[in-house]
Order: structure tokens, then sequence, then C-alpha cells
């Protein structure tokens, strides 16, 4: 993740001619994020909206991931290749890394202390691969705004489970973006 934050996301940026943006993971993609805005001085991101990061691993995660790489080629086969051309090298590449045991130390959460623009952290209160300790590092560590999403009812997946929500608190977050830019471009 530190490797797709630092040398990979940059590089998709520069390709895609982005100008300002909001970076907007989920998951491993929200670590990404984070890892970026904490750690590369790129004025182009404004904000960063993170579903479900993994700044750290967690025994509870890392037990679902055995549960889930002990059943995959059933029903989360069939679930992951709704969403990826090659379901079992995807879930593989996932699965194989966060259960290497070099992996249950990696904590990026100081990526936390450096970031200088707003996030919007969502979590499912019943995520099964990381608890609300990953949403309150950010609100503990970071020096940036901080908003928060908690969702009953929801697991790893907000943006798939409960839609709407999340739709509506990425266009409040975004349009609270805009009004500070707005504010600082006029001086106030």
């Amino acid at each position: 993740m530190t490797r797709e934050a630092h040398e990979v996301l940059p590089e998709v940026l520069d390709a895609l001619g982005v100008g300002r943006c909001v970076l907007m993971g989920h998951s491993d993609g929200a670590t990404i994020a984070l890892e970026y805005a904490g750690g590369v001085a790129d004025h182009r991101v404004r904000g960063v909206v993170a579903m479900a990061p993994h700044l750290f691993t967690e025994t509870e995660g890392l037990a679902e991931i055995a549960r889930a790489n002990a059943g995959f080629d059933g029903e989360m086969r069939a679930k992951m290749g709704r969403y990826h051309r090659d379901p079992e090298h995807t879930f593989r590449g996932w699965a194989d890394a966060w259960l290497n045991p070099d992996f249950a130390a990696r904590n990026v959460a100081e990526c936390i202390d450096y970031l200088r623009v707003p996030v919007l952290a969502i979590q499912g209160r019943d995520d099964q691969y990381g608890t609300l300790a990953q949403v309150a590092e950010i609100e503990t560590r970071s020096y940036a705004p901080v908003d928060t999403l908690i969702l009953d009812d929801c697991r790893h997946a907000p943006h798939l489970e409960q839609p709407e929500a999340v739709l509506a608190e990425v266009a409040e977050f975004s349009v609270r973006l805009d009004r500070i830019e707005a504010a600082e471009s006029v001086g106030l």
C-alpha cells in the first residue's frame, strides 16, 4: 500500500491530468489515499474520503481474513466476481499479503500526523475487517478537520451497503470543501 501511495498514485494523477481533487478510497484504497495525503506534498489534493481504512492491523480483521481465505471458493468468489475481472488473483493478492506473518505488525498511522487536508472517515459499525479504532486514530491524530460517518447495520463496504447515506455525506463534504476554497480565494 505504501508503494502504491508514494509511487503509483502520483503517476496516475499525473497521467490523468488531475487538477484539484478529493482522493476517495475504500479499504486498502482508503489507506493508500491517507498515506498519499499525509506523505506527499501535493497541492492538488484538497481532501480525503476514507471508507473502512486500515491504518494498522487488528486481530479481529486478521481472523476474518483467515476465515475468508478458508472459504474463498464459495460465496466470496461469486461476490468478488461482480466487481473484479479476476477475482482469484485479486483475492489472493489481498489475503496472502494480509496473512503474511510479517504483516501483523504493519502500522502506518503516523501518516495521519502529517495530514493537512480535511478528511471524511466512513466506517460500518459492523465492519468485519476493521473496528472503529481506525476512525478514532484519524480523529485523534489529525491536525486537519475530520468528519466521520459511522453507519449502523453496515459491514466493510459502506458504499455498497448504504450507498445513499455515503453519497449524501460525500456530497456534503465536497460542498464544504468548495465553500472553504471559495472563502480562501477571496481572503476571508
